[in-house]
């Protein structure tokens, strides 16, 4: 089952906006952005984050519904975070 997990915008960490750090469950992780390059995000945005890929932005409230979601579905949101935790995204896995 494909699922995504919320995540905050901490920073931007590479010069091309590819990459950032975020947020997911009190962890912070290095995610790409690529993909929502036209969202114009800034730190304190949502994003839903599938295995280290920031899909969409979203906001806090379906950010929190999202995470209660996850929550009760019990081993999906245990497969999505060993998904996302065993992602690695460098500058190198997208060409920089």
């Amino acid at each position: 089952m494909c699922l995504g997990i919320p995540g905050q915008v901490v920073e931007f960490v590479d010069t091309n906006d590819q990459l950032a750090r975020a947020d997911v469950s009190g962890v912070t992780r290095i995610i790409n952005i690529g993909l929502l390059e036209d969202e114009h995000l800034q730190p304190g945005d949502w994003v839903l984050i599938h295995v280290g890929f920031a899909m969409s932005k979203i906001d806090e409230e379906e950010a929190n519904l999202a995470l209660a979601s996850l929550k009760l579905m019990g081993q999906a949101y245990g497969d999505e975070l060993e998904a996302f935790w065993s992602s690695r995204i460098t500058s190198e896995t997208i060409g920089g």
